[in-house]
């Protein structure tokens, strides 16, 4: 379909074709700063691009407001927002590209069907919750929530619009006399004292828009502004309408003071009933059939509700789309950004079903009538994930073998981690004038993208053996009761390693017995956030900020040999050597067996030596960038790490991180662009040959931890949560999926699965064939005033996948039916 051009005059009638590389197709929703249009990226991702009127792009003030949104978008892309996949603040007609979502505002949806029933309007308020949760812990304050800001997609509310929004270290300030805001959505503070707006204006607001959802209109309600701005300031909200048990909650979210308003935690921890509900893990549609059956047995064994279920099929399609308003009755700048002309079927991709009427040049100020309304019968689902204070590239101290480790060549120090309430999240009935109801919540959201040549898929025959494996029992373990922290676990010596602060625990991998612990003793023990490795025969620990390394023996626990490293800048092992570089560039090896330093020298070229090393490579690798943007090199040095000998070294072009090898010697990096940490590329070098292949990303990733299987890399990005799988043998991208968790683990891929953990404690995964998600275990929260510096990495051992969890748990389960768990 062609753009869409205006017919008015000025900025109007200016309408670009292209915003960037993205062809905009139609518009979506246009309002007095500038219009939302429909794209289509290079690998079919549907996108909603916002793009500024020519006559506020001149404006240095404006563009530095824009350039804030983007900022503000980026921190909290995730399970609640829309995530950020491209932007130019800088171009003559300023743009942000964000993922399409199809789904109503929560303004449409009461225009169309009226107020919503009590336990609707409580799955919408616990999704608020969590949204402004993630939101304020990136840092951030919204400033504008309300009915048209809040999308209703299938897997749950999104917050759109962060157009005056603002980072707690933003350097813009509100002006004086100057009010920003909607007023019969905004706080008292937002009248009396702008320049001291903080988070609790959201939880004001977040009070204001589930009255308007439970009746229609707003706690303070007027034709006027003026009258509204001082009913907000000065009356008592009117809760006439606003379910019995859940007003008390409302009162509290509309005090005048904001130190008197709960916080979104709180607010989570009043709703966890509610949050009980609301089941993220039903949304993939092996599990949610699972999680039926199971009520189906409740109920014919007389536990739990009873329901009669209505006839047919029993499906919960959630807010569907009407009629078609696209433009913004409450003054929105850009305008309501879904019009229904795009809001049909949903499977896995697009599809217009019914088109219905477009928007008028004159949109903001009357609904362009449309007639169509789609189902959203999506397979896909988004989840609800905490935040972390995200990730840089740096040199740091770490430890590790046979995978990449956070806090070497790359520092991925993530930060406190989510503390989502509720425990298993299962899916309920609720029983609704004779028909069941089913309750509906954050999940996985997937864009699928087909081509290439599908290396990733499991062969026949490894379907067929892991079809005919017998089920593995899942098992679940604490190894210290009181200890509130993620274990980190590797596999060695036939054992599963776990450290926790001040422990360190051996598992059986078959049952989760605990076979032994060994404490370490001292301030900041094991606080690294790193998992015990095996190394020369015996279990490698780096004991804390004492720095110093410690033997076990694998069968007892008890220390063999130790000693002080905090001389040195960095720790790798690799095979049976401990790789120690100091300060000044110089390298150690010492046997991992013994302690013994067996060789010292510089690695020729690398005046830095903070090396990676992969599972079943007897290569150490350093790699170094000189140069900026298309200057940009890295030289790659493979080094033996038994002698310190160099077996090959390369120069190639870019900014490029290792990630991982192949049996055939190749190793894969990740090619790094743009002013952030953004993935933009996969390259293959293979040393016997010197060639290599770089593959491009048809959108870049923010963030992204990779892992290599075969010809395969999957990324997963920290800030968005897309996963991608690139088929390097085939030279493309083969599949894309939005998984929503944001600040995830690095990925860990099996011969049919790919899995990962989450911020809120979960273990996910999802096929490697076609990207669909496959199964994700409940929540496990741990203590929130705890930091964690690394999400546990799951482990894959013999057909079972092992991870911890936020709340100390060690969990066993069979890697091959994720829809099990």
């Amino acid at each position: 379909m062609a753009p869409q051009r205006g017919t008015g005059s000025g900025a109007e009638a200016e309408l670009p074709e292209y915003s960037g590389q993205y062809r905009l197709e139609a518009c979506l929703g246009s309002g007095g700063m500038g219009v939302v249009h429909l794209a289509t990226s290079t690998s079919g991702l549907r996108l909603a691009v916002k793009v500024v009127h020519a006559e506020f792009a001149k404006d240095p003030e404006f563009r530095g407001r824009f350039r804030q949104e983007v900022a503000a978008a980026r921190q909290v892309s995730g399970a609640f927002t829309a995530p950020v996949v491209d932007a130019d603040t800088d171009s003559p007609r300023p743009w942000m590209a964000t993922l399409f979502i199809p789904g109503p505002t929560l303004s449409e949806h009461v225009k169309r069907n009226g107020p919503m029933p009590p336990g609707q309007l409580r799955r919408l308020m616990a999704g608020l919750a969590e949204a402004l949760r993630d939101i304020h812990r990136a840092g951030v304050v919204h400033r504008d929530l309300k009915p048209s800001n809040v999308l209703l997609a299938e897997d749950g509310p999104k917050v759109i619009d962060f157009g005056i929004s603002r980072p707690k270290d933003s350097e813009l300030r509100t002006e004086t006399g100057k009010l920003i805001g909607t007023p019969p959505f905004m706080a008292p503070e937002q009248f009396r004292r702008p320049r001291e707006v903080g988070p609790a204006a959201d939880i004001f607001a977040l009070g204001s828009v589930t009255v308007h959802a439970a009746t229609g209109r707003g706690p303070f309600d007027s034709d006027s502004p003026y009258v509204v701005a001082y009913q907000v300031v000065h009356d008592e909200p009117d809760l006439t309408g606003v379910p019995p048990n859940l007003a008390p909650l409302v009162r509290a979210c509309l005090a005048k003071e904001p130190e008197d308003r709960p916080t979104a935690d709180e607010l989570m921890r009043e709703l966890r009933s509610v949050a009980a509900s609301y089941d993220t893990q039903s949304f993939i549609p092996s599990q949610r059939e699972r999680e039926r059956e199971r009520e189906r047995e409740k109920e014919r064994q007389g536990a739990g509700w009873t329901a009669v279920p209505a006839p047919g099929p029993t499906a919960d399609p959630g807010p569907g789309p009407g009629p078609g308003p696209t433009a913004d009755r409450d003054g929105d700048d850009y305008g309501d950004a879904y019009g229904d002309k795009y809001r049909g079927e949903y499977n896995g991709e697009y599809r217009d079903t019914n088109p219905g009427r477009g928007v008028d040049e004159n949109a903001g100020a009357e609904e362009a009538a449309g007639t169509a309304s789609g189902t959203g019968t999506g397979t896909g689902t988004g989840t609800n994930t905490g935040t972390g204070t995200g990730t840089g590239v740096g040199a740091g101290p770490g430890v590790g073998a046979g995978r990449r480790v956070p806090g070497q060549a790359r520092d991925d120090g993530l930060g406190s981690g989510g503390d989502r309430v509720g425990g298993r999240l299962r899916r309920r009935a609720l029983l609704v004038a004779g028909s069941v109801v089913l309750v509906a919540g954050g999940g996985f959201g997937s864009a699928q993208m087909w081509g290439g040549g599908g290396g990733a898929a499991p062969t026949p025959q490894a379907s067929r053996a892991a079809a005919a494996a017998p089920a593995l029992e899942a098992w679940a373990t604490k190894p210290a009761a009181k200890n509130r922290t993620a274990p980190q676990c590797s596999y060695g010596a036939g054992k599963l390693l776990c450290a926790q602060p001040g422990l360190v625990s051996a598992l059986d991998p078959a049952d989760g017995s605990v076979l032994w612990r060994h404490t370490v003793e001292g301030a900041g023990a094991l606080s690294t956030g790193v998992p015990p490795v095996e190394s020369g025969g015996l279990v490698q620990v780096l004991a804390g900020r004492s720095r110093q390394v410690q033997a076990l023996d694998p069968d007892s626990g008890r220390v063999r040999w130790e000693r002080d490293v905090s001389a040195y800048a960095a720790q790798r092992y690799v095979g049976g050597t401990l790789l120690l570089t100091s300060a000044d560039g110089t390298v150690t090896g010492v046997d991992s067996a013994t302690g013994d330093t067996v060789w010292s020298r510089r690695i020729p070229g690398q005046p830095e030596a903070y090396f990676t090393s992969f599972d079943g490579d007897r290569s150490a690798y350093v790699a170094s960038v000189t140069g900026k943007g298309a200057a940009a090199r890295t030289r790659v040095t493979a080094v033996d790490p038994e002698t310190g000998d160099v077996r090959w070294d390369a120069r190639l072009d870019g900014q490029l991180e290792p990630v991982g090898t192949t049996r055939d010697g190749s190793l894969f990096f990740s090619a790094i662009g743009g002013s952030y940490p953004d993935t933009v590329a996969v390259v293959r070098y293979d040393p016997g040959t010197r060639q290599t292949v770089r593959v491009e990303l048809p959108v870049r990733l923010e963030q992204a931890h990779a892992v290599v299987r075969g010809d395969v890399v999957y990324l997963l990005s920290g800030a968005s949560g897309a996963l991608v799988a690139v088929d390097m043998k085939a030279r493309a991208q083969v599949w894309r999926t939005e998984t929503g968790v944001t600040r995830g683990s690095a990925p860990v891929a099996g011969e049919r699965y790919v899995y990962f953990t989450s911020s809120d404690g979960r273990l996910l995964a999802v096929d490697v064939g076609k990207g669909r998600p496959s199964g994700q275990t409940a929540s496990r929260l741990g203590d929130p005033e705890l930091i964690t510096s690394a999400r546990p990495e799951p482990v894959v051992i013999d057909g079972r996948v092992c991870a911890g969890t936020l709340d100390g748990t060690v969990l066993g389960l069979d890697g091959n039916d994720p829809a099990s768990w």
